[in-house]
């Protein structure tokens, strides 16, 4: 309202407040009342009640002063039950020895079965060849000094290729050679002047009867010469010529005169045979690597000495 003078128009725009009348604030109290109680009620009330609780109060905000907030009701529903966490699958336990069992250690690898070894000492020649050369000097003697006494007719010095062969003590007649190997030497070929020839046994075929005409092996063994091997050295000494059975192998091929002490009338072609004599020795290095042999001996009659020196390879 507009009061003479505008005064009252003024203080009211001035003061910002409105006066409403007794029955309208009473009304808006009441409604605010009844908000609060259906607030309190519960959820039950439905949206629609809620809503129309809430238009009212703006309503009474709107147009009047703020109206005391209702006292909000503790409510005593059982909180939500928590969220219940994924299952974990446990990783399995490594397993763990016995107590008080003790874990035998593994088995070592079976042994390497060891490659047999070759044959050693003399036997580990057997089966050997040797190639080198001699060198020989023959003395040659006769009876035509005075009266028929020994003298010395010539010396010749020359060589010649030779082998030596080695190989199992030979076997005959029930007997074994007895020396570390079979030896059997030759310095040059049989028909060379000059040439010789060295077995320590041979095996001789005879007869299958002796005298009495009981049956025998014919296969003789016939041992010459007694052999001795050891570190490498040999040593050896001719035995038996064996030639009583007219089987001397053991020879020194020489040209015989055609007449005694006429030496003038020359020789008989090809040479001759002379025995070795018992006495006869051999001796030296003999090993897998080679040979350095020497010889020395003479014949039966004693008219023919001689003395060699072989040198080889195996």
């Amino acid at each position: 309202m507009t009061r003479p003078g505008g005064r009252t128009t003024r203080t009211a725009a001035r003061s910002g407040r409105v006066r409403l009348p007794v029955g309208v604030g009473a009304a808006l109290l009441a409604a605010a009342l009844l908000a609060g109680c259906s607030a309190g009620g519960g959820a039950s009330g439905g949206g629609a009640s809620d809503r129309g609780s809430a238009t009212s109060g703006e309503a009474a905000s709107a147009s009047g002063p703020p109206p005391t907030a209702p006292r909000a009701s503790v409510s005593t529903a059982a909180p939500p039950p928590a969220a219940s966490a994924a299952p974990t699958t446990a990783a399995p336990a490594a397993p763990t020895a016995p107590t008080g069992d003790t874990v035998a250690p593994p088995s070592p690898p079976p042994a390497t079965p060891s490659t047999p070894s070759g044959p050693t000492g003399a036997a580990a020649l057997w089966g050997r060849e040797y190639r080198g050369t001699a060198k020989v000097s023959v003395d040659v003697y006769d009876h035509c000094g005075a009266g028929g006494a020994r003298r010395l007719a010539d010396s010749r010095t020359y060589s010649l290729p030779g082998t030596l062969s080695l190989s199992r003590p030979r076997t005959g007649g029930g007997f074994t050679e007895d020396n570390p190997f079979s030896l059997v030497l030759a310095v040059g070929q049989p028909s060379d002047t000059g040439a010789l020839s060295m077995w320590s046994a041979a095996v001789s075929t005879t007869s299958g009867q002796d005298l009495t005409g009981n049956p025998r092996d014919p296969n003789l063994l016939l041992t010459y010469w007694d052999l001795d091997w050891s570190a490498g050295q040999l040593s050896g000494r001719l035995t038996d010529p064996h030639t009583r059975e007219a089987v001397a192998l053991n020879l020194v091929n020489w040209p015989t005169p055609l007449a005694a002490c006429r030496p003038e009338l020359g020789q008989l072609p090809g040479g001759h045979p002379h025995a070795l004599g018992a006495g006869t020795t051999l001796g030296g290095r003999l090993d897998t690597g080679g040979l350095s042999l020497t010889a020395q001996g003479s014949t039966q009659s004693g008219n023919l000495t001689f003395r060699f020196a072989f040198t080889g390879g195996s």
